[in-house]
């Protein structure tokens, strides 16, 4: 129960505390080999210190005893054993037993194949006698005397102690503190992989307005998890489209069919071959319009999947423009309206011509259709270009009723068709096909107020 409430066990195994346990080593590898370094030289120098220092000392007391025989020698420990210093003397007779020093006998620690020993001597007065820890080097002088010198090296020993210690604790600490940052770290990134999980899950059952958790830290898994939820809403919005096109297709395809349907079964009854004429006209018509329908949803679906990206080529809009606006002059004026291309300046991009021009076929399509100005009069159509801020702008305006703000969002959509609109020739799809275009070519497509009328603006980005 404690593993279950108190530690999670998944988290040793995710990839952050992994890497938490190498870094960790690594760096306690690291911490280790400094501090034992430092550990050497500062404890081993003192120590090397301590011996040169005796080394010297016994080395002159060895010169005092040639030049000046026994008795300067005693004179000499007499004189340097009397100073409480931490130095320690003693001269050893022939017999063994002590002729001058501060030790009252040989250590038992020394034996006569070690020249350096370690040993302990008494410190103080009773009743606060203490032992310590000596260092001495001993030599055997002329005559068969003895002579050690060494140093109480009890506080140099304490602290070589305590800087072990402190090493130990170091060491500890940080295996510790970085046990437990790693075991904070992984839990909070489990934590939010969890979460994603936890979200996938739930757009797996079939809820596709879930959406990946972003904490705001800015981090890989925020980016991650923004790129999934952006990626999640292109989702969502095209099986929310494939299920109003499902819907939009089956509801305008059964009034065409069951009027084809009853068309030729009234044809079929007369029995006049004028009748079948006339029957078989009328469903050809009705097939074209099918099938153009059909190509525009193949087409819309094609841009929206990025299909057609690979025909994406440098072209020059202006003459798209003069191209397209050329085409549609002759139209406009048997309509009884004006078509007119103002300025427009050379504007390179990165498209697909035929779809560019399919574009601008549809806007002044519609500008034809709903841009009449009074009942009986044809569309005035203006038609220009332009650039601003590195992007290509194309503006396709009339001064008819135009389309109210609010609906202005709406009639990108597939399908929709505007109350005014439904007297017209059409599908719904032509809006939609530009936004989709646009969408496939990096840019936008915006509808505004042109009082009166309507103002398609196109925004395309242009090529270096």
């Amino acid at each position: 129960m404690l593993t279950k409430t108190f530690i999670n066990t998944k988290i040793f195994q995710t990839s952050t505390f992994r890497l938490a346990a190498i870094y960790l080593l690594v760096f306690a590898v690291s911490a280790g080999s400094l501090l034992g370094y430092v550990y050497y030289t500062t404890v081993g120098l003192l120590e090397r210190q301590t011996e040169d220092t005796i080394h010297a000392e016994i080395m002159g007391l060895a010169d005092q005893y040639k030049l000046l025989g026994l008795a300067g020698l005693l004179d000499s420990i007499n004189r340097r054993s009397s100073e409480s210093n931490g130095e320690i003397y003693l001269l050893v007779g022939p017999d063994g037993k002590r002729v001058v020093g501060n030790l009252a006998t040989m250590p038992p620690e020394i034996t006569e194949d070690q020249i350096w020993s370690d040993f302990q001597i008494s410190v103080g007065k009773e009743p606060n006698v203490v032992q310590h820890t000596a260092r001495g080097f001993q030599v055997q002088l002329a005559n068969e005397y003895e002579l050690l010198v060494g140093r109480d090296v009890q506080e140099l020993r304490q602290f070589r102690d305590l800087i072990r210690e402190a090493l130990a604790w170091a060491v500890g600490m940080s295996l510790v503190l970085g046990l437990g940052g790693g075991y904070m770290m992984s839990r909070n990134f489990l934590r939010r992989v969890d979460g994603i999980s936890d979200a996938t899950q739930t757009i797996m059952e079939g809820n596709l307005s879930g959406r990946m958790p972003v904490t705001g830290a800015n981090d890989e898994l925020d980016r991650l998890a923004r790129s999934l939820n952006t990626m999640l809403s292109q989702i969502e919005r095209l099986m929310t489209g494939m299920k109003e096109v499902t819907s939009n297709v089956a509801h305008d395809l059964r009034t065409p069919l069951t009027r084809m349907r009853a068309r030729v079964e009234a044809a079929l009854r007369q029995e006049n071959k004028a009748e079948y004429k006339q029957a078989l006209d009328q469903t050809i018509e009705e097939c074209d319009q099918l099938l153009r329908t059909f190509n525009a949803l193949l087409s819309i679906a094609q841009a929206e999947a990025g299909q057609m990206r690979q025909g994406l080529q440098a072209l020059d809009l202006h003459e798209i423009l003069i191209d397209v606006v050329e085409l549609y002059q002759p139209l406009v004026e048997e309509a009884g309206g004006t078509l007119t291309l103002g300025e427009s300046p050379p504007m390179r991009i990165r498209g697909d011509r035929q779809l560019i021009a399919q574009v601008l076929n549809n806007l002044i399509d519609n500008a034809m259709k709903y841009g009449e100005t009074t009942e009986g009069q044809g569309a005035i159509i203006d038609v220009r270009g332009s650039t601003s801020d590195n992007m290509a702008v194309i503006e396709v305006a009339d001064h008819g009723r135009g389309i109210a703000s609010d609906d202005r969002e709406r009639v990108l959509g597939r399908f929709v068709r505007l109350d005014q609109s439904r007297t017209k020739p059409g599908n719904g799809l032509g809006l939609s096909l530009v936004a989709s275009v646009m969408t496939l070519h990096s840019g936008s497509l915006q509808l505004e107020d042109n009082n009166p009328g309507l103002r398609a603006v196109l925004r395309l980005p242009l090529l270096d």
